[in-house]
């Protein structure tokens, strides 16, 4: 959500919102019920030691009962020249997120799974043309898009290539300076150099855009050796059952760490609620919780025992109390000659 530029279709409720200001307002109600964020990264977690210990880069350790692991996935990239130095000059790893900003444009979409299916679909809507890369002759992705790709007009299909450079153009700016230093003048993407696998001949395609549509990875790497990982989908976290229980007790996970299949925010938020709720339930059944609260808790009620004891030592002498109490519905005077005795 947070790299998601434009309005947000596909989360029930909202309307005319990024995925920024949608991440803000969680943030913000978080904090309302007393979360607090720290701004650091994880680097290891240690599970042979309770409470369980975060490390991150600048906090420390943190000590915690139980963690909830919802760190994403991130987008995989070609590792071929140009593509880090254009990213936000036409290359990009979401065409949901970028798409209008090459309506009428000639844009390329790389790779043959259902990622790359959906995007040059999208792109296909308002992009001029839409070339698809795929290094093989044959897509990966499920047959009904597949067909609809291969029989959408707007799209054109490389077989059996793959993109060795993404090549860029300075952009004209009129403030440009004799001292400027050529590195940071801004570029955009205006070819690409597309290389046949079966022949090894290479090309130049003209485009203005570049979609990197290869799957992603889950941001995992600090949990290696303490969890179980899911042997289908390398990376993704396995869980117990339909829980978010991980093969560690009071680790919990969920979102894009634990689903390979859909990844969209609204599956994701559903996902998180379960671990909350599966974390809060541990947390109650082991008798854990926050110490300080606790802490709080039990001076209060001394508190409270000591105010007690000192009210009823200042009302003094209760002539009742030493004939079993108050006699409801007899004269004071005839209890008294009773000895308190009915």
């Amino acid at each position: 959500l947070q790299g998601k530029g434009v309005d947000v279709e596909n989360y029930p409720g909202l309307n005319n919102v990024t995925g920024p200001s949608i991440i803000s307002h969680m943030r913000a109600q978080a904090a309302s019920f007393g979360a607090v964020f720290e701004e650091d990264l994880v680097t290891k977690i240690d599970a042979t030691t309770r409470p369980l210990l975060v490390h991150t880069n600048a906090t420390g350790g943190i000590p915690t009962h139980s963690i909830i692991v919802a760190t994403g996935a991130e987008s995989n990239w070609l590792g071929i020249p140009g593509e880090y130095e254009l990213r936000g000059g036409g290359v990009s790893s979401c065409a949901t997120c970028d798409g209008f900003l090459f309506a009428g444009q000639d844009v390329i979409v790389v790779g043959g799974g259902d990622t790359a299916m959906e995007d040059a679909l999208v792109l296909a809507r308002t992009s001029k043309t839409v070339t698809v890369v795929h290094r093989r002759d044959a897509f990966r992705a499920s047959k009904v898009l597949a067909d609809r790709v291969i029989n959408h007009p707007t799209i054109h299909v490389e077989w059996n290539t793959v993109v060795e450079e993404i090549v860029g153009v300075a952009v004209d700016d009129d403030s440009e300076s004799e001292t400027q230093d050529l590195d940071d003048i801004p570029k955009v993407v205006s070819e690409v150099v597309l290389k046949d696998t079966v022949t090894g001949e290479t090309r130049r395609k003209a485009a203005n855009a570049v979609f990197v549509a290869i799957g992603h990875t889950p941001a995992t790497s600090f949990l290696e050796g303490v969890v179980e990982f899911n042997p289908e989908h390398a990376g993704y976290v396995q869980t117990v059952g339909t829980s978010t229980k991980t093969s560690v007790h009071g680790i919990f996970a969920a979102g894009d760490v634990v689903d390979a299949v859909y990844r969209q925010a609204i599956t994701s938020a559903g996902s998180g609620a379960a671990a909350a709720l599966d974390a809060e339930r541990y947390l109650s059944e082991e008798g854990l919780g926050n110490e300080a609260a606790e802490m709080e808790a039990e001076l209060l009620a001394e508190l409270m025992n000591d105010t007690n004891e000192q009210a009823r030592e200042e009302l003094g002498y209760n002539a009742y109390a030493d004939v079993g109490g108050r006699m409801q519905g007899m004269k004071e005077t005839v209890a008294a000659s009773a000895g308190g005795e009915l």
